[in-house]
């Protein structure tokens, strides 16, 4: 199962939406389910929901072979934790999908560091999810926790004054 992530931004993407569609419906033997967010597409051809709530989002993610995301930071980095393979689709502002091109420039340097894949506004999705199936990723390591110890340590410092 491939897992759609649309975030939770106020914008739609029915262009993904579309995309995944048409994939569906085709014989490609691939399934997916989709949190579509406020987008207005009806998907045909696969489960969807608006949103999950966090048990069901965090099975989704743990059963899916591959996440197919928007270039949120939040939805690559959860699906890059679960170790999953990532197909990044950056929301574009020509289309109404965010106000710039920031997701973008997030999913080229997710890229550019080996720990996903990037497709483009022309890029064929069907080929990214064939080259995400073989492809070997770097492993991504979370540096959340180091950045907490280190403000930690910043604060006691301060806390004897």
């Amino acid at each position: 199962m491939i897992f759609v992530i649309l975030g939770t931004q106020k914008f739609q993407m029915n262009r993904l939406l579309i995309a995944v569609d048409s994939l569906a419906a085709g014989d490609s033997g691939l399934s997916f389910i989709a949190q579509t967010g406020l987008s207005d597409y009806i998907p045909k051809h696969y489960a969807f929901q608006r949103f999950f709530d966090r048990p069901v989002f965090d099975r989704h993610i743990a059963d899916a072979e591959i996440i197919v995301t928007h270039g949120g930071v939040s939805s690559i980095v959860t699906a890059l934790k679960h170790g999953k393979p990532v197909v990044i689709c950056p929301r574009l502002a020509k289309y109404g999908e965010h106000v710039d091109d920031h997701q973008r420039e997030i999913a080229s340097a997710f890229a550019k560091k080996g720990f996903a894949l990037a497709c483009g506004e022309d890029g064929d999705l069907s080929a990214a999810i064939t080259q995400c199936r073989s492809q070997k990723f770097a492993k991504y390591e979370s540096r959340a926790d180091h950045l907490t110890q280190i403000i930690n340590n910043y604060l006691v410092r301060f806390e004897g004054s």
